[in-house]
């Protein structure tokens, strides 16, 4: 795991190192072991490497390969890589090093594009044909490493985050109006491939680009899961196997590593069914870590209760971390710089204190992102169990959007609104694509393509890469994906939610975490707001420059301030800390 940064010039003019090494202090945290800086003529690449597989120099980016004619800037892991390097070593291709990224050169060089259809894993790269000029960009199936893009007439830029984009200089900040209307409407998330600023914009999941010397580049879109049906399996023992073993063989396939890895283990079915099957395949002395905090209104701040269970079954070397007011305020700051993205769930908090200590054990961890997402374990699925397809998006809309199209005139200033209600449109052009045989599917679809990317896998991505260590997500196994793409929505919707995997989980993990009623990760400081952390949220919406910016109608504010727990989005988080975070965000990057 790792953070990349580039650029790519089309106007005859050489690249700029200078401004890709502006990029490389952004991109630290994400790679604390090493840099590497690269230029020819109109490329130039750059590097920071957090060493997981093969320690050595011989790994080190970017990597050059004299032989072949390429270059190569990775960020991810390929947990196929071994078996890669051997299938190419039969083509006749011999290696340097024993690393994954290597491989990719190998494997681009033997299958073009279609490289990345060999890869199990989660990436993104850039490689250059040193003899054509040519460079491709990719980005994995699940798009669980990002890839930013700010593009001017005869150049193109790209890094791992946002910010480091705004380092390198000259993007246009200015707020993109489409995405602000996203923010505000669709869950807090802007889809690929706006960001919310309007000159930075991102590669989408399981695309890619492909880009000539002089500019011209196509995209293409080389995997989707399809949510039809499949003959087999054919009922519902069966598909709880099928589920289980599928599980099984992603967990297993992301031990690979040269480091030791441990696991978050939040108390919930899905980090304690991770546990549970790596207890099975006989891993010993397993480091697992739950986070939790001061209780607020009566909440209760952690799931140590859960947790323990599985700690205590399956006898790991367990840690569980307290936070107190005292490390919970300072890391609100340090969060909100952490984002490539204003990212609205105060699970992000959390995660981001959870990796500052788990940092300091181990550099790898397996968590339990994703399976909401792609079997049907949130409150918004069953309300569409038996809705007609036709009426889908409507139906999606009311339970999932934060507010009305309507009322964004009242919260926002007019210099901001447009007429198009352009989320309700962007979903209904998704539901309109082939596949997806119902209303559930539709919306698992979309969920997994774009909430799940810009949402949870985003916040885990960028919370852990803050202290440098590096998470994988057994849930995101591409295989496991399509296979819970295809299973049956009444199975995914049973029991409560995710009952297949309820099924599949049954006589490994304990009961009474199976059958628990569905937990958060709770954040009490955040989702009622009080004493300092009221202060810092008013200080950010009333500081000069939000005035000047004046993106929310000054009476919606006052109105939040005056009673700041009470207005909700459709699924319940802080309105006020929506508005607050997007100011805090906007400030801490200059914008």
């Amino acid at each position: 795991m790792c953070g990349i940064g580039g650029e790519l010039r089309f106007d005859d003019r050489t690249a700029d190192p200078e401004a890709v090494r502006r990029m490389l202090p952004c991109l630290e945290h994400r790679g604390p072991d090493a840099e590497g800086l690269w230029h020819q003529g109109p490329v130039a690449l750059g590097h920071r490497r957090l060493q997981i597989i093969d320690l050595s120099a011989s790994g080190a980016q970017p990597m050059v390969d004299e032989q072949l004619g390429l270059t190569l800037v990775f960020n991810g892991c390929i947990y196929n890589y071994q078996q890669l390097r051997e299938e190419l070593r039969g083509y006749g291709y011999t290696f340097f090093s024993s690393s994954d990224t290597e491989v990719i050169i190998k494997a681009y060089h033997r299958w073009g594009a279609d490289c990345v259809q060999h890869f199990l894993g989660m990436f993104a790269f850039a490689i250059l044909e040193h003899a054509t000029g040519t460079v491709m960009l990719a980005r994995d199936r699940l798009g669980i490493k990002p890839l930013y893009l700010a593009e001017t007439p005869g150049r193109l830029r790209f890094a791992s985050n946002l910010p480091s984009l705004l380092a390198a200089g000259d993007v246009d900040t200015s707020i993109d109006k489409v995405a602000l209307q996203h923010y505000m409407t669709f869950h807090s998330v802007v889809p690929a491939p706006r960001t919310i600023v309007a000159g930075v914009r991102k590669l989408p999941p399981a695309t890619v680009r492909i880009i000539q010397r002089d500019g011209t580049s196509t995209e293409t879109v080389y995997w989707e899961a399809s949510h039809t049906r499949i003959a087999t399996p054919s009922g519902r023992k069966e598909w709880a196997e099928a589920i289980h073993a599928s599980l099984r063989t992603a967990v297993e396939r992301r031990m690979v590593a040269d480091v030791p890895v441990g696991v978050l283990l939040s108390g919930g079915l899905d980090s304690s069914y991770i546990v549970a099957l790596l207890a099975e395949q006989g891993q010993r002395g397993l480091t697992t870590f739950s986070i939790g905090f001061e209780s607020a209104a009566g909440e209760s701040g952690d799931e140590f209760a859960y947790s323990d269970i599985i700690a205590k079954q399956f006898d790991t070397r367990h840690h569980q971390i307290r936070i107190g007011r005292d490390r919970f305020l300072p890391a609100v700051a340090r969060t909100v710089a952490a984002m490539s993205e204003p990212m609205v769930s105060h699970d992000a908090i959390a995660f981001n204190l959870l990796s500052e200590d788990v940092a300091k054990q181990v550099k790898v961890v397996q968590s339990g992102q994703g399976a909401d997402e792609i079997l049907a374990g949130y409150s918004w699925y069953p309300p569409l169990a038996d809705v007609p397809r036709d009426r889908a998006v409507d139906a999606y809309a009311q339970e999932f959007f934060d507010r009305p199209h309507r009322e964004l005139a009242r919260q926002l200033n007019p210099q901001w609104l447009i007429d198009t209600d352009v989320s309700r449109e962007f979903v209904a052009a998704s539901f309109a694509r082939p596949g997806a045989e119902t209303s559930v599917d539709a919306a698992l679809r979309l969920d997994t393509q774009v909430m799940l990317v810009d949402d949870p896998v985003k916040r885990v991505d960028n919370m852990t890469m803050d202290w440098g260590l590096e998470a994988r997500v057994p849930f995101l196994d591409h295989e496991l994906v399509e296979l819970a793409a295809a299973c049956p929505p009444e199975l995914k919707l049973a029991q409560g939610g995710k009952g297949v995997l309820k099924d599949a989980a049954r006589g490994v993990v304990p009961d009474e975490v199976i059958d628990r009623t569905k937990g958060y990760f709770p954040v009490p400081g955040i989702r009622h707001l009080e004493g300092t952390m009221l202060e810092m949220v008013r200080e950010a919406l009333h500081a000069p420059a939000a005035r000047e910016r004046a993106l929310f109608r000054p009476e919606y504010v006052d109105a939040l301030l005056a009673d700041p727990n009470t207005p909700r989005t459709k699924l319940g988080a802080n309105q006020l800390w929506q508005l607050a975070l997007l100011e805090m965000w906007l400030q801490d990057k200059g914008i």
